[in-house]
């Protein structure tokens, strides 16, 4: 499918860049990745842990019991490029207009919002918007 030409560029900021990495046994990989890494994790729950590394925000998530068959069967991957946007529906409605719309429905995480989407080469896209703080 090819990319649509837009007469005005997307308009979406993006605020952050970083990889997440789907796990069933995600205590297992945090044990992991906190000993291959030699830090703790700067956030971790049940279902999510974060490690932040120099130019790198590492993500480990237990996906959504709804959507472990897809994590389960990608292609390439459990792995997911992650951009946390200022404006989601700015950033959904771009991607319709590529030609390239996300296949679900916005998801409340514990976060914020996010939707799934995938790249031409079907390599998933994780479009996030925070929670406002406060």
């Amino acid at each position: 499918m090819p990319v649509n030409s837009l007469s005005t560029p997307c308009q979406f900021k993006v605020v952050e860049v970083f990889v997440a990495i789907a796990s069933p046994r995600l205590e297992h990989q945090v044990s992991f990745y906190r000993d291959f890494l030699a830090i703790a994790p700067r956030l971790h729950t049940a279902t999510y842990a974060e490690f932040h590394l120099p130019g790198l925000r590492l993500a480990l998530f237990s996906p959504m019991a709804e959507h472990a068959p897809e994590f389960a069967s990608s292609p390439g991957s459990p792995v997911s490029l992650c951009l946390e946007v200022k404006d989601l529906e700015q950033a959904i409605a771009c991607l319709n207009a590529l030609g390239y719309p996300p296949p679900g429905e916005i998801i409340m995480a514990s976060h914020g919002q996010e939707i799934y989407a995938y790249d031409p080469d079907g390599n998933r896209l994780i479009l996030h918007q925070s929670k406002p703080l406060g």
